[in-house]
């Protein structure tokens, strides 16, 4: 049964013709009360199933507002609102979820560069989305025809922000590497499409705010390097994809300590080492 476009997509008063128009002139609407509707009724678009429109159109258009900072502090409050809605909202084609976390970490983004959420706005979305991010189950990534899922790797872009974000304290840095350690090494799908890079990014740029001490960080990655049953790594399809997935983490993490120039995140170095080395 083919998939269809989910309601409100395109927006009232718009087709897939204009979206495109609108596409063409790389975003730009110089009608200011124009510009402010669409942002938050094209979040709809981000259920798309098809790639042109949701990542194409309905992410980039996002994107590209977000970051010319052409929506007012209203706008993007509502945009908050209906994309952590949409992290809950029944998502029958696997879309839905993944790309309102990516549209998140935009919004996450704009308030790091020049902050206009209230603290306990950020806590909520801070809370939304580890709350999301633990109970991932839809590991898929890209398929030639549906194009890119990927709700793993668009989650920790979200967590990435966060852990950007200065005004996020200690206890939200803990929060968000907790969070990714709950997925950096599933053991029901294998991480193929580059997901171990982007879960890794959070957890450096916590490191390198110094969340936690050297002894702290050497116990949670050796608890990433410890499996669940060691008699079955090599005995069970569920072992090999675990072994896949922590070992994928772990050296993400490893090289960008090693070649990377933060020194910050150095502290990760020797917790690292005693984990590979541990790794069955």
């Amino acid at each position: 049964m083919p998939m269809v476009e989910p309601t409100g997509c395109p927006p009232a008063g718009w087709d897939r013709a204009r979206l495109d128009e609108l596409k063409a002139a790389k975003f730009e609407i110089a009608d200011e009360r124009e510009r402010q509707v669409i942002a938050t009724a094209i979040t709809t678009c981000l259920a798309s199933p098809r790639p042109a429109v949701r990542d194409g159109i309905a992410f980039g258009a996002l994107t590209h507002m977000l970051r010319a900072r052409q929506l007012d502090d209203s706008t993007m409050r509502t945009l908050l609102v209906d994309l952590t809605t949409h992290l809950q909202a029944p998502d029958p084609y696997g879309f839905g979820q993944s790309f309102a976390a990516l549209a998140l970490s935009e919004v996450a983004r704009a308030d790091r560069v020049q902050a206009f959420l209230m603290e306990e706005e950020r806590i909520k979305l801070l809370v939304d989305a580890q709350h999301w991010f633990i109970n991932i189950t839809d590991y898929r990534g890209f398929d030639d025809t549906d194009g890119w899922r990927h709700a793993v790797a668009h989650g920790s872009d979200l967590l990435m922000q966060l852990a950007l974000n200065p005004k996020v304290d200690a206890e939200g840095l803990r929060l968000i590497v907790s969070a990714i350690g709950a997925q950096a090494a599933p053991d029901v799908a294998a991480y193929t499409h580059g997901e171990s890079e982007r879960l890794a990014r959070p957890v450096l740029f916590a490191a390198a705010r110094g969340v936690m001490d050297e002894s702290a960080w050497t116990a949670w990655l050796t608890a990433i390097a410890t499996p669940r049953d060691a008699d079955k790594v090599f005995a069970s399809e569920a072992g090999l994809t675990w072994r896949h997935n922590a070992n994928a983490f772990l050296q993400a993490l490893y090289v960008n300590v090693v070649v990377g120039a933060d020194p910050g995140d150095d502290v990760l170095q020797p917790g690292l080492e005693a984990a590979l080395k541990a790794m069955p």
